[in-house]
């Protein structure tokens, strides 16, 4: 039951707090009705910690600030996490804050702020959001509640917010097409000229002296090492928006070249993207740019 609510604050009862409110009032009447200076003493005691109940709820929503909110890397249909940052002003305060984000066309778990560290400094919080779909997606509100430290009233203070997010398109299983897949030759060091320097799936005439056999164990494949001046191999995609129009089959699309990217990204490679357009095209270099374009994407082709 709401007893106060506004843009910013919001206070309700809870279930809890209206039992002790009829508790209260119960026991303030058989104390008037009895005259008995005991159940006065219950009474005022009652009242006092609802009031101190009260209190220092309010307090446990004050002095924190809300700085930034960091999309990170959010896919459609996937799990993804949503940096919320603040600025604790109170030092060593318990807050018990439940943080809720509101996000168009997206569900976003609740997350906890506990509190206790304060003097100004910085603190993070992750929340998991579950976006439906690519494209824009726009934070709404964020709230604060708590029930701290009894339970009998909740507060809620809330931030309007305006802001966009990106989601990106779902990762689709990705198999290379003869015509995108472009590896870059690479060096093969001399012996002590260079150190190990990671691991890589094993590929066409890699000398079985480089195999990586605890990789190779861990994974079920044959993967090989890599060393200091060996050059990264490149994966090249191509999107013609001129070529699909808008639909489940354009998105399938998105979805497979957003895999193609992953897939690039797990393994150490290049990645290169070509987007050609009615009006000409373009090319981009590097995972988030890559994913960004394919997440504002628009078929430009007639219709079917």
């Amino acid at each position: 039951m709401n007893i106060w609510k506004d843009k910013r604050l919001r206070l309700a009862i809870t279930r809890l707090g209206a039992e002790y409110l009829a508790a209260m009032l119960l026991m303030g009447v058989f104390a008037v009705n009895t005259g008995n200076n005991l159940l006065y003493l219950v009474f005022s005691m009652m009242l006092g910690l609802f009031l101190a109940s009260g209190w220092v709820s309010r307090r446990a929503i004050q002095d924190l600030e809300l700085l930034t909110i960091e999309e990170g890397n959010l896919f459609a249909r996937v799990q993804g996490g949503i940096k919320v940052r603040f600025r604790d002003r109170a030092k060593g305060r318990a807050r018990c804050l439940e943080v809720r984000l509101e996000l168009e066309h997206a569900r976003v778990e609740p997350g906890f702020y506990p509190g206790g560290g304060g003097g100004g400094e910085d603190r993070l919080l992750v929340l998991q959001a579950h976006p439906e779909r690519r494209g824009v997606c726009r934070a709404v509100r964020l709230e604060l509640r708590t029930a701290f430290p009894f339970g009998f009233v909740e507060k809620a203070w809330s931030y309007p917010l305006d802001l966009e997010l990106l989601v990106l398109p779902h990762p689709r299983a990705f198999t290379p097409r003869p015509d995108w897949e472009g590896d870059l030759d690479h060096l093969r060091p001399r012996t002590g000229s260079s150190s190990p320097d990671g691991a890589r799936p094993f590929k066409e005439r890699d000398p079985l002296s480089r195999v990586h056999w605890k990789r190779t164990a861990q994974r079920g494949t044959p993967w090989v090492r890599t060393f200091e001046d060996e050059p990264l191999t490149g994966l090249k995609l191509r999107l013609d928006l001129g070529a699909w129009v808008p639909g489940p089959g354009f998105e399938k699309e998105l979805e497979f070249l957003s895999g193609g990217i992953m897939r690039a990204r797990l393994q150490g490679k290049l990645i290169n993207l070509r987007i050609d357009r009615v009006r000409g095209g373009c090319g981009y270099e590097g995972y988030a740019p890559c994913w960004r374009v394919l997440a504002l994407a628009k078929a430009e082709g007639g219709p079917p």
